[in-house]
């Protein structure tokens, strides 16, 4: 796994807001791939009326919504994202993109995500035959995917978040409907998780994602569960995402990320780099002292594991 960069997510010009390009300067001067537009990949996920809406937007730099900021070149970095996030679909890399796109829905944006970039990926994988797991570690719920996938069984959705955050749901009982009933897994930890928790939520339904068999895993590859990051109240350190990455790694032949969520900027980098060393089987650049959780988080995450155990059984081998 390499990373898929280029100037031109800089240009979706934010301001002051979290969602920043100095998210993206922070890894310092990258080597630049020429990266294709997935402008003609946009109506796998959206409709018509809103792809318009969003180019009206940013040509007027007016906001998609109150989380959501645009300015003249973000529509060009928002299609360059999505087929960034295509290219890596392709050839098993990490593309580090803004916008970041798993809250966005067909017809609206949310939560600093315009175009789902993820989800376009997938949704072109399945119309090609695949089996798509995506794994979203971002700790925030990405509704936008979950939504678009969840009657869905050739996707399997993971996400471990934090409950309750934005933008809300993603519990326990939000297994999927009709034919999806079962593909979707909502691992919700309380505030103030660590690494044993985080660690035990992979561990714990790995056995799943396994017993899926999937062709290609996506990641929906979000760091704002660092324990100093600032928008969020979870308490991983860099090494949880080593040791996420070197699982994905091991286990999986497949696997391919986009950058979703992550606001340290002085952290972000090791972050993504620990990731990308642990899928590739390299040693561990950044060590960090593990963290752990108060016992009254420990007993909160165990009765929401157990009763989500409860809800899966009926549909996998736990």
């Amino acid at each position: 796994m390499k990373i898929i960069y280029n100037k031109i997510f800089l240009e979706h010009d934010t301001g002051m807001h979290p969602e920043n390009r100095k998210r993206l300067e922070s890894l310092g001067e990258l080597p630049e791939t020429d990266v294709t537009s997935g402008e003609k990949y946009l109506g796998l996920m959206h409709t018509e009326e809103y792809i318009e809406h969003v180019k009206k937007y940013c040509l007027q730099s007016r906001p998609l919504d109150r989380d959501t900021f645009t300015s003249k070149k973000s529509y060009e970095a928002a299609i360059y994202a999505v087929g960034a996030t295509i290219m890596a679909s392709g050839t098993g890399d990490f593309a580090l993109v803004r916008p970041p796109g798993h809250h966005a829905f067909p017809d609206r944006s949310s939560g600093f995500c315009i175009f789902n970039n993820i989800a376009i990926a997938v949704k072109k994988l399945i119309d090609e035959g695949k089996r798509v797991l995506i794994m979203d570690f971002d700790s925030h719920l990405g509704d936008g995917t979950v939504k678009f996938f969840y009657d869905t069984d050739r996707v399997l959705y993971w996400s471990i978040h934090q409950y309750p955050a934005f933008p809300g749901g993603g519990y326990v009982n939000e297994i999927g409907e009709g034919k999806g009933k079962g593909y979707t897994i909502c691992v919700p930890l309380p505030p103030g998780s660590g690494d044993e928790i985080f660690s035990d939520a992979v561990e714990s339904f790995l056995p799943v994602a396994l017993q899926f068999k999937p062709d290609v895993v996506a990641c929906s590859a979000g760091f704002d569960g660092y324990q100093y990051d600032l928008l969020l109240d979870l308490r991983y350190s860099l090494v949880a995402y080593y040791k996420l990455g070197k699982i994905l790694g091991d286990n999986f032949d497949n696997v391919f990320a986009t950058l979703e969520g992550g606001y340290n900027v002085e952290v972000l980098p090791k972050c993504v780099n620990n990731f990308i060393a642990g899928v590739n089987g390299e040693k561990l650049p950044y060590k960090e002292r593990a963290t752990d959780s108060r016992i009254i988080v420990i007993n909160e995450y165990e009765a929401r594991r157990i009763e989500l155990e409860k809800n899966l059984r009926e549909f996998w081998k736990i």
